[in-house]
């Protein structure tokens, strides 16, 4: 009983200090229309490359179980994680193989907000509602409405990758597959540069948190449909997942939460783009292809 209340404490700090949760992910945690593009193949699964030079592998439909199996109170789960439960991805769809750099950001934006610059790095400094513009003007450089953000569900589906561990790469070293607080120098680091999941995906975990589409709410593992969870129909803040360069291993793990308004941003923060994949194109011709 004692043990419940303390974890509805926590949960309540987190919901009072918002942003402010970021900042601490290593204070507690334990260590361990016509889309411009071309399909390509290779790797885990297939892909794809748009206009501005970004990278997507499509993600297959299939099923998982989402959240954590361990029942709090846990030292490495939180209330919001619970109980896990069986969730369907009944469309494929493409999601991006890198978190979106600071080089894909201005193409569309022509500017460059993050704190740690550099062009291959992820963005940062960026808010959802910031995200929103960004994706309204790629879609119109593209002449389509087909980029999003992922769902919370999409998110975790693609970061397990078949997975049903703390972490995509089970017990390896997570220096090989995460930047965070124990190899990152604090700061964020070109994307790509460690090992990708099993569905080629990189920095899954660490690099920088990444905003999702849906609201957050602490009890929605309660009530979530079993397929194409979408999250709330409205909320106060949106969902991030993944973890940053400032975490300990426990803040990186596949079912790990958190949160912050809208319109906040900062350094440990930034995203990755989906599309879906039924509405995908043929893919357009290489012009420097030999003509039949």
């Amino acid at each position: 009983m004692f043990m419940k209340i303390v974890r509805k404490i926590q949960s309540i700090l987190r919901l009072a200090l918002s942003g402010v949760m970021l900042a601490a992910c290593s204070d507690s945690a334990p260590d361990a229309g016509s889309v411009v593009g071309t399909e390509v193949s290779g790797g885990a699964l297939s892909g794809y490359v748009n206009s501005v030079g970004m990278e997507f592998v499509r993600i297959p439909a299939g099923d998982f179980f989402m959240g954590t199996s361990q029942e709090p109170p846990h030292d490495w789960v939180w209330e919001d994680e619970f109980p896990s439960h069986s969730m369907h991805i009944s469309e494929s769809f493409y999601l991006g193989k890198h978190e979106v750099t600071q080089s894909e950001w201005e193409a569309v934006m022509g500017k460059n907000p993050s704190h740690f610059q550099g062009a291959d790095l992820p963005v940062e400094n960026v808010s959802w509602d910031d995200i929103q513009i960004f994706i309204q003007r790629l879609n119109r450089k593209e002449e389509t409405e087909r980029y999003r953000l992922p769902t919370e569900a999409e998110w975790e589906y693609a970061a397990r990758a078949g997975t049903t561990t703390f972490w995509s790469f089970g017990n390896k070293s997570a220096g090989q597959y995460a930047w965070y607080s124990s190899n990152s120098d604090q700061q964020t680091h070109p994307v790509g540069q460690k090992e990708p999941n099993p569905w080629g995906l990189y920095d899954m975990h660490g690099n920088v948190w990444e905003w999702v589409e849906d609201w957050y709410d602490e009890t929605y593992y309660a009530k979530s449909p079993a397929t194409d969870a979408t999250g709330p129909a409205e909320g106060i803040r949106h969902v991030l997942r993944g973890g940053g360069w400032d975490c300990t291993t426990g803040y990186m793990r596949s079912a790990i939460r958190s949160f912050d308004l809208p319109e906040n941003k900062n350094e440990r923060s930034g995203f990755r783009l989906a599309f879906s994949s039924e509405l995908l194109p043929s893919p357009v011709p290489d012009p420097k292809a030999p003509r039949p």
